[in-house]
């Protein structure tokens, strides 16, 4: 995987770790597995990160920062991909996640409509809610776990290819030794 481009882009610990808003977590931001770049972590930081983007809730980063830490996983990558589900995303994210569902609850897709209102929203709230809410959950656990092994895959096929290159480079080296011998 590009681990100097992640390098690059993500923040450093001790940048994160002087924030003052981040103060009140004390010593869990000095934990070294937070902030490596290996496969585990980036993996699981995937699967975190893209499981919290397709879950409608406030607070998506904050839950992906908290589980990030519990499972040990790298910390900025797991809030960052967050971000998949943002203004413009959200809509057809959770309309499709709506439509996995309502498909799933053998539930007709209901046409779109929108009043902000509080009769509306609670009288809608079942109706639009549960389907969205399951659908969400169903699609978080799919393209998460999907995500994660593709990393791993990702991961371990750049590694055989850098041994393999390594291997030939070895024997190029051997080859010219010996007809310079």
């Amino acid at each position: 995987m590009p681990k100097k481009f992640m390098k690059r882009y993500l923040p450093s610990p001790e940048r994160v770790q002087s924030m003052r808003s981040l103060h009140f977590l004390g010593d869990i931001l000095h934990e070294p597995n937070l902030w490596h770049i290996n496969r585990h972590s980036v993996a699981r930081a995937f699967l975190i990160g893209i499981w919290f983007c397709f879950i409608p809730m406030p607070f998506q980063m904050l839950a992906a920062a908290l589980f990030a830490i519990w499972f040990n996983a790298n910390l900025p990558l797991s809030v960052a991909l967050v971000w998949i589900s943002n203004p413009v995303t959200m809509p057809p994210m959770f309309y499709f996640n709506y439509k996995v569902g309502a498909w799933i609850l053998n539930r007709p897709v209901l046409a779109f409509e929108f009043e902000l209102s509080w009769p509306w929203i609670s009288e809608r709230l079942v109706d639009i809610g549960i389907p969205l809410y399951l659908g969400s959950l169903i699609c978080a656990t799919v393209f998460a776990c999907l995500s994660y092994l593709i990393i791993q895959y990702l991961w371990r096929r750049k590694i055989r290819s850098d041994w393999r290159e390594r291997r030939l480079e070895r024997r190029k080296r051997r080859r010219t030794a010996n007809q310079a011998s």
